[in-house]
């Protein structure tokens, strides 16, 4: 029993790390309860403009997101939804640019770590999924499908926030 109970917290330590944030060292990770450049989490209680996302392969082997250009106001809440209409899983990492770059080098490290944080989703064939973000800075961000290939294949978009 002590043996399984040590494998238990070994197990949640590492996963635990592995979500952790962009370096997905423990202490070193994106909080969300803190405004990170691109904004905050969204209040559910309040209204929010709706954009939706869809993700899909195209034949000649290109990953995208439709649109890939979304404009919003400083201030203003989005209630993305997401369709994966693609064969294979996709996700989105919304953050800066710089951000996302380099969390992309860690995801060919670890090519199947998933992403459940307010800013991030990731979605299996033919399934949707929604987030809910307030941008609280002007400034141009970045979503990206950072399963390793997929940025690479053509699947990033822009936020443009005036």
């Amino acid at each position: 029993m002590r043996v399984q109970l040590a494998a238990l917290c070994a197990a949640v330590a590492i996963t635990s790390a592995a979500f952790a944030g962009p370096g997905h060292n423990p202490g070193e990770g994106h909080s969300h309860a803190e405004e990170a450049a691109y904004g905050v989490p969204g209040d559910p209680k309040k209204p929010a403009r709706i954009v939706q996302i869809t993700m899909r392969e195209t034949d000649d082997g290109k990953m995208l997101f439709i649109p890939d250009k979304i404009t919003v106001r400083k201030g203003e809440q989005i209630r993305f939804l997401l369709r994966n209409n693609g064969a294979v899983d996709h996700e989105i990492v919304l953050a800066t640019l710089e951000e996302n770059l380099k969390h992309a080098e860690e995801m060919k490290k670890n090519p199947d770590m998933e992403h459940d944080d307010p800013n991030a989703k990731r979605l299996g064939p033919k399934k949707t999924g929604e987030i809910l973000w307030r941008f609280t800075k002007a400034g141009a961000f970045d979503f990206s499908c950072l399963i390793p290939g997929h940025r690479e294949s053509g699947m990033f978009g822009n936020v443009i926030v005036k």
